[in-house]
């Protein structure tokens, strides 16, 4: 390539742009800091704060928490205050970083990018010998950011808008249902659900066994023991016939046969049951999902949905921007006759199937 084949303008553009990027990935590691250590919660009230103070909050030492707070001004996430040198979390980023229950939470997806830069290495050795990396085979901060990260938005829509857009479904776990949620990791929507309708009875199924065991802990914590049951089985293997609804919440795109799973749901739902799929927002054609939460999905499929999907049997590798059109036609060839989008965020797609 010569000089002559370089457009300088575009070349300075792509290098902001690539400046941007790594503040960005550096950045993540801090977040994680913050996090853990407490500082971002210690400044939750959005009073101004000097480094000194804070440390003294949080048992840290100041000279690393005042680089760390330089760090976070620099990028946006503070304030700083010239005239007397003290930072301040603004109520909107406190929303974001110190309240574990806003549905604006966002540490846990630092947790799961953390989790990624660990992996690289097993997803590089993938790439050249197109085996899968199961989801068990991931560092342990993917489990628990997966749950932090996807808990806010299971918050915020589950129960008022996602299950409401479900025909009929709300009465029924209102009088008393019976609901499998497959693939349910560490619990957050079972425990929800559970905790929304104290009259139904809830079983979540994960094939991780240690996953079980957390959302055993959580279930005793949120005191919905009484209605909720955790047990370790797959997708096409968990038992019961007679589910009044069966729920997948961003899980079955990293299944090795989904078609398998939607036949096994099929089969354990009642005659008028109801199968809820709940999937990262995706248009069918690829230039449609070129944007910037589109990037963030097709790094995690390529990261840890597809590899957990070619681990498996089948192998189908649907990726976390499969679309809802082959998502359509993974329900119905589990021999569904009817299946609809119910609603949509941003950041979700919500399908209702019916048998």
């Amino acid at each position: 390539m010569t000089d002559a084949a370089i457009d300088a303008g575009k070349l300075d553009d792509f290098m902001a742009k690539a400046v941007a990027d790594m503040g960005a990935a550096m950045h993540a590691a801090l977040v994680l800091l913050g996090d853990e250590l407490g500082l971002y919660k210690a400044m939750g009230d959005s009073q101004p704060v000097s480094a000194a103070e804070l440390a003294g909050a949080t048992g840290t030492h100041a000279r690393y928490v005042r680089e760390w707070l330089c760090a976070m001004a620099a990028g946006g996430y503070v304030a700083y205050e010239r005239d007397t040198d003290r930072f301040t979390l603004p109520p909107e980023q406190a929303l974001a970083l110190a309240q574990d229950d806003s549905p604006a939470f966002i540490p846990g997806a630092f947790q799961v990018i953390a989790s990624m830069l660990r992996d690289e290495p097993k997803i590089r050795e993938a790439f050249r010998s197109g085996k899968g990396v199961g989801w068990h085979e991931h560092d342990q901060l993917l489990f628990e950011g997966t749950e932090r990260f996807f808990r806010p938005n299971y918050n915020a829509h589950l129960v008022t808008e996602w299950l409401p857009a479900l025909d009929g479904v709300v009465p029924k776990l209102q009088r008393g249902g019976s609901v499998a949620d497959i693939g349910c990791g560490h619990g957050a929507s079972t425990i929800l659900m559970a905790q929304s309708f104290p009259d139904s009875r809830f079983v979540g199924f994960d094939y991780h066994a240690p996953s079980i065991d957390w959302a055993r802990r959580a279930a005793r914590r949120a005191g919905v023991q009484d209605r909720v049951r955790f047990e370790v089985a797959s997708s096409k293997q968990y038992p019961g016939n007679d589910y009044d609804l069966v729920t997948f919440f961003d899980c079955l795109h990293d299944m090795g046969d989904p078609v398998g799973a939607s036949r096994h749901v099929r089969q354990s739902l009642q005659p008028d049951g109801t199968w809820m799929i709940v999937e990262p927002f995706a248009h069918d054609h690829l230039h449609e999902n070129l944007n910037p939460i589109g990037r963030v999905f097709y790094c995690a499929s390529t990261m840890i949905c597809t590899p957990a999907s070619l681990s498996q049997e089948v192998g189908l590798g649907l990726g976390a921007q499969a679309g809802e059109g082959r998502l359509r036609a993974v329900v119905n060839d589990g021999g569904f006759t009817r299946c609809r989008r119910a609603t949509a965020t941003p950041f979700n797609l919500i399908l209702e199937a019916r048998p």
